[in-house]
């Protein structure tokens, strides 16, 4: 990749190509987690806080009619900081001048001016539309006054609460090289190899330690024992979708199937019954989150379980995560011989946080030497550079829907299943069609609808 493509497509502040075209769609911005007092105690007297998005500072809050309140975070009066703003209830005032604004943007009271001055009434702050999907507070940062494509008909964002589980995590890199790990269907076999099998029974909520879908075969196992999947990657309406073939003998067939939700996400299954949608989200072009909201489709989630899980390695209130660069991520040359093929412990977010944080805050793709396992990843970058170059033509890129196309536009198919090897393709769908059909909240809303 020649140096000026690398800049193009990981740059993402106001004004840049890559940044005009993220700016089109829903960005994660904060969990909702962030604002319980349980879980952060600041929050049961001010429930505010800065956040970083796109390489903007903006100010997140919810005001006391459970609004919530996005706004650029330099007060339109002489710059001051927002964040440490006062919390009033119905807005946030600015401690300098005792500017006010509400969750709008609306300046509604400038206190220091003469009795009757009608300056408040001209004052505006950028706000920016927020809502709630699944504990997500999603944000769009698009131009003012144009108005946000709707959310596509996903699982994850049709789904109950009671059947969905979000969660963050911090990377120290450019989000590009954070979204690429997630379309590569052969680094599994080796970045995520454990040495031994470990019970089934304690798998629950933990990425490729379970069995596939109608079988006693351990993810670990497969991964580590057949490392040359045979990769296909279709164009879909969404993306990408990627299926996994390891061919485990003449009779059987491994088959994962994966998919890139453009622009910025990928969808996985976490087992048999639990779908992961994940987000990877600028902070600026160097840091990035990663988002993710997990889907049941049997039983309700365990989301105390899962979050305890998950904080093993991330600390609150940021979810920046315990190992990194500064330590190593953890190596242990021992673990690495034994254990595990990375060393760095048996989490998974940890050897991806390796993969993705190692080759530096923005990777120097003008070095790499792609090989045929990285043909999802060519696939994405000739999206991406198409999309951008769409915007700056003043075209429409992928997935803004309208209304009616996003309505249609459900799913989409994870399943890790093991298939018969004559029938691979039509063993698959049937697998993600049960699941999917067997869903009780599925079920649920296809009573409410007839």
């Amino acid at each position: 990749m020649k140096a000026e493509q690398n800049e193009l497509i990981t740059r993402v502040g106001p004004g840049t190509p890559g940044g005009q075209l993220l700016r089109h769609y829903w960005q994660p911005v904060a969990l909702v987690d962030e604002f319980d007092p349980a879980l952060d105690p600041r929050m049961a007297k001010r429930p505010m806080k800065a956040v970083r998005l796109l390489g903007q500072d903006l100010v997140l809050f919810k005001d006391e009619q459970g609004c919530w309140g996005l706004l650029d975070r330099d007060c339109p009066h002489r710059g001051a900081d927002l964040a440490f703003g006062r919390h009033e209830g119905d807005g946030v005032r600015c401690p300098f001048h005792g500017w006010k604004f509400n969750a709008h943007g609306h300046c509604t009271e400038t206190p220091a001016e003469p009795e009757g001055s009608t300056l408040c009434q001209r004052v505006r702050q950028r706000s920016y539309p927020v809502v709630e999907k699944s504990g997500i507070l999603f944000a769009w940062m698009g131009p003012e006054g144009q108005v946000p494509a709707p959310f596509p008909a996903f699982d994850c964002f049709t789904a109950p609460g009671s059947h969905t589980f979000a969660f963050k995590g911090w990377l120290d890199c450019n989000w590009l090289q954070a979204l690429e790990v997630g379309i590569d269907p052969a680094h599994a076999s080796y970045l995520h190899r454990y040495f031994q099998d470990e019970s089934l029974e304690t798998s629950y909520g933990k990425q490729f330690r379970g069995a596939s879908a109608g079988s006693d075969w351990p993810m670990t196992k497969v991964l580590r024992e057949f490392g040359r999947p045979e990769i296909h990657v279709n164009p879909a309406d969404h993306g990408l979708q990627l299926i996994a073939l390891r061919h485990l003998d003449e009779h059987l067939t491994h088959v994962r199937v994966t998919n890139q939700v453009f622009p910025q996400a990928f969808v996985i299954p976490l087992s048999a019954d639990i779908t992961i949608t994940q987000w990877h989200v600028p902070v600026d072009d160097t840091h990035c989150y990663w988002y993710a909201i997990f889907t049941g489709f049997r039983e309700p989630l365990n989301k105390a379980q899962m979050r305890e899980q998950r904080l093993a390695l991330y600390t609150l209130p940021d979810y920046k995560p315990r190992v990194g660069r500064h330590n190593d991520w953890g190596f242990n040359a021992e673990e690495q011989l034994t254990e595990t093929y990375t060393g760095m412990g048996q989490d998974i977010n940890v050897h991806d946080q390796w993969a993705v944080e190692s080759p530096g805050p923005i990777q120097d793709r003008t070095r790499e030497h792609l090989g045929t396992s990285d043909k999802g990843i060519m696939a994405y970058r000739r999206l991406l550079i198409k999309a951008i170059e769409t915007v700056q033509a003043g075209g429409t890129p992928p997935m803004v829907l309208s209304p009616e196309q996003a309505a249609a536009m459900q799913g989409p198919s994870t399943v890790d299943s093991i298939a018969p090897a004559d029938a691979w393709d039509a063993h698959w769908r049937q697998v993600d069609a049960t699941k999917r059909d067997g869903a009780p909240w599925r079920q649920a809303s296809e009573t409410v609808t007839a």
